[in-house]
């Protein structure tokens, strides 16, 4: 494995590494399409404050797509990034 790839390998794993966000990636792999990251807080039940934390780590680790329209960002699943960095591990949560 070339260095880059393991460097983020390990910032995946690191992402994935915190209960809450286990729980974002959960919910929006049961949800199978885009949302706004407000929805998810609430599904969740974290705050605005701690859900941009979460969700800016998840995005920085390629983990989730997000974009914004006006106020509102949505975020999905980057299902690319779990296929190269935790082979069926997607599969499993």
């Amino acid at each position: 494995m070339k260095n880059v790839e393991k460097i983020n390998q390990i910032a995946v794993f690191k992402a994935l590494a915190d209960p809450v966000r286990l729980e974002i990636v959960e919910y929006l792999k049961q949800t199978n399409h885009e949302v706004t990251c407000g929805e998810v807080g609430k599904a969740i039940d974290i705050s605005k404050t701690s859900g941009s934390y979460h969700f800016k780590l998840l995005q920085e680790a390629g983990l989730i797509n997000a974009r914004k329209e006006a106020r509102e960002k949505y975020v999905s699943l980057n299902q690319k990034t779990f296929n190269n960095y935790v082979t069926n591990f997607y599969k499993n949560i």
